[in-house]
């Protein structure tokens, strides 16, 4: 089934590449052509009240130009340079901020304008478009022919349109070939400061130059269909003597332009001086707080994912990359309690500032990965600015000599004295590099500061690469990775030490704390028989996609007590020897393993693997062995990462998926997980019963 699968997909690929090149020949049939090049439109709103109609066009165009988009790549990012950043100037954005931040801190005291196209991707005309295109990048140009020399037809629900003018918002290509079409103009202005993204564009300089330059815009824009949307466009005067006469002699070639002070002053979303920035956390702080009703309505790991990914951290990293927001802790806390009481609410998790600081750590570090604006901060701003600092300085070599990002120097030595031991990194442009050390030092000040062998023992083991596998899986209930609410409360408290059942007795007779880890090794356990089930039956459908037949609980295989092992494959695995395996899940926090377990992660899983190999050791001689050790909080043993990373190289191998071997993983970190929580519940008392449980 596995080859079957594989020589399908090999020839799916094959046909999709003929089509591929016959697109970017330009030879595809008229009569597909509508079909093929039109799409389906999705309206969406703009922060003013207007349309934005995205183009959603079909994939194979959508693979032919990203396709496009790779091959002329540096080239045209070279032509475009340091003007255009809209297409391919890695961090483009943040270059931009940057440079215009270091233009005002010069003190050079001239104007700033932003001019705004209207409509400008819906208006530009077509054949400036496929002009520039055959001029400068030749060789795709049959394809863009194609596609724009008659009218795209577009559908939006039951209605037709059709589309004479303009690139589509959602071709890949748009931005390449609308920054091409208005890329003689832009190199033709004179003011000093010449930033563009795509139609934002800003100027700056001295008054004269930029009206000229203003006029001169208004003008040449419209010679290829375009028109400046003068009432967006705004102007910025700091310390102008002459404040009214400069805005009457701007009104009088942009009637109306907006007038824009140091606490509105924007720049692509990102705020600029300090007087902004308390009005631009409390829009954002309103916005959090928008998205955090929405997430109380879906499930409970489908709302985490999206805090993960989506929400807060990730809404606010450009921001903070782009701008020195570092420098006012204050107001980024506020962010922060909202991170905090937003996450709270959503997983029914009282966070104390242990459990709150463990939290925003990274997984791979034992947090949940929902990290704190203001620990971000400081390492995103320092990446950013050396990361583009070569772009920046391309920006400003027209008007500026000697180039530094203003707070450049103070970020790092706030850097250096949060880690004072600690080297600067060697890629200084990676926020991960300038993150780690901040983040390592906030994990090992939580281990050193235990209060118990037990908190230590948790702190070390969730820090384990594989015990957080089941925080990075993308819910889904199709494929079985989607968490009930209930069993992803219970585990998220477990990895962060919280309370998450109120104290009672087990069925067995002993009393359970607030925390519920007796639950996890009662001789009672609800979860141990189904968990163990589970990650058998992982590992065996893991070797059957890798074209290992494998069976559960073979018979004529015994060990003396007559007990079987828990799986076989049934064609040789090493040597010409069979792999046997059995699995086992221990409790990192029972009182045999939590001395051990403090001292080292991983060390429960370890000691349980060796017994296993003394339990069949008569297998030993013809068959090649593996125990499966695992733990309750996460860690794997050293058996089990073995085993581990030779089936996800088979399954790589016969898949040609990159990911097979973190899926696998991600399964069996689940499995952990869902027994957890059932040996949790599996500790209340039935309803009759509940006052003789629960202690008075």
């Amino acid at each position: 089934m596995c080859a079957g699968a594989g020589e399908a997909g090999e020839s799916l690929l094959k046909e999709l590449t003929a089509l591929i090149n016959l697109m970017l020949s330009g030879n595809v049939n008229e009569a597909v052509i509508d079909i093929l090049y039109g799409a389906n439109l999705c309206a969406l709103r703009k922060k003013d009240g207007g349309i934005r109609p995205i183009a959603v066009g079909s994939t194979y165009r959508r693979i032919a130009a990203k396709i496009c988009c790779a091959f002329y790549r540096e080239a045209l990012a070279n032509k475009f340079q340091p003007l255009q950043l809209g297409f391919g100037s890695k961090g483009g954005c943040e270059a931009a901020v940057h440079a215009l931040s270091t233009y005002l801190n010069s003190n050079k005291g001239e104007v700033i304008l932003k001019v705004d196209i209207k409509n400008a991707f819906n208006s530009v005309n077509r054949d400036t478009l496929l002009t520039e295109a055959q001029n400068e990048i030749p060789k795709i140009y049959s394809f863009l022919y194609q596609c724009y020399r008659h009218p795209s037809k577009l559908l939006y629900q039951e209605n037709l349109l059709e589309s004479a003018v303009g690139c589509q918002q959602g071709d890949p290509l748009g931005p390449v070939i609308f920054s091409l079409a208005i890329n003689p103009i832009i190199r033709q202005l004179n003011s000093k400061f010449n930033v563009w993204y795509l139609d934002d564009g800003t100027l700056g300089g001295d008054v004269d130059t930029v009206l000229k330059d203003l006029t001169f815009l208004k003008n040449k824009l419209s010679s290829i269909g375009l028109q400046l949307n003068l009432s967006k466009c705004e102007i910025y005067l700091p310390r102008m003597t002459d404040r009214q006469t400069t805005i009457a002699k701007f009104n009088s070639i942009a009637p109306n332009i907006q007038i824009t002070e140091n606490n509105s002053l924007l720049l692509l979303g990102s705020p600029i001086f300090d007087e902004s920035f308390p009005e631009f956390i409390e829009q954002k702080i309103q916005n959090f707080n928008d998205v955090s009703e929405r997430l109380f309505k879906i499930n409970m790991h489908s709302a985490f994912t999206l805090i993960r990914y989506c929400c807060f951290g990730p809404k606010f990293t450009y921001s903070l990359r782009s701008s020195h927001l570092w420098k006012y802790p204050q107001l980024l806390e506020k962010v922060d309690q909202i991170i905090r009481n937003t996450l709270s609410s959503i997983l029914n998790v009282a966070l104390d500032d242990r459990a709150w600081q463990q939290a925003t750590l990274p997984i791979r570090l034992g947090g949940l990965g929902v990290r704190k604006i203001s620990s971000i901060s400081l390492p995103a701003f320092l990446s950013s600015v050396h990361g583009t600092e070569t772009l920046t300085r391309n920006i400003l070599s027209s008007s500026l000599v000697d180039v530094e990002v203003p707070c450049l120097s103070d970020a790092l030595i706030a850097w250096k004295m949060a880690c004072p031991n600690t080297d600067l990194p060697d890629n200084l442009s990676s926020q991960r590099q300038w993150d780690v050390p901040l983040c390592s030092a906030t994990r090992n000040n939580l281990i050193n500061s235990s209060s118990s062998t037990a908190e230590r023992a948790r702190l070390l083991a969730v820090g384990e690469w594989e015990s957080g596998l089941w925080l990075q899986a993308l819910p889904s209930s199709t494929v079985g990775t989607m968490m009930d609410d209930a069993s992803f409360r219970l585990a998220t408290c477990l990895r962060l030490g919280a309370p998450c059942v109120a104290p009672h007795r087990c069925h067995c007779g002993e009393a359970v704390g607030g925390l519920g880890h007796h639950g996890l090794s009662c001789c009672r356990s609800a979860g141990r028989i189904s968990r163990h089930a589970s990650i058998n039956d992982i590992i065996r459908r893991a070797l059957v996609t890798a074209g290992v037949p494998a069976v559960l609980e073979p018979s004529g295989l015994v060990r003396d007590d007559g007990k079987r092992p828990d799986g076989m494959t049934l064609v040789p695995w090493k040597v010409g020897r069979p792999l046997v395996w059995d699995a086992t899940c221990v409790d990192t926090l029972a009182p045999s393993h939590v001395l051990s377990s403090a001292g080292c992660a991983g060390a429960a899983a370890a000691a349980a693997e060796t017994l296993k190999r003394r339990k069949y050791s008569n297998l030993i001689g013809n068959y090649s062995f593996e125990p499966f050790g695992v733990e309750t909080l996460g860690s794997w043993g050293p058996s089990a990462r073995h085993l581990f990373k030779e089936i996800s190289r088979r399954l790589i191998d016969t898949l040609r998926d990159q990911r097979a071997g973190s899926f696998f993983a991600q399964r069996i970190s689940i499995a952990i997980q869902r027994g957890n929580a059932a040996s949790l519940l599996g500790t209340f008392p039935d309803d009759s019963d509940v006052e003789e449980y629960f202690d008075a």
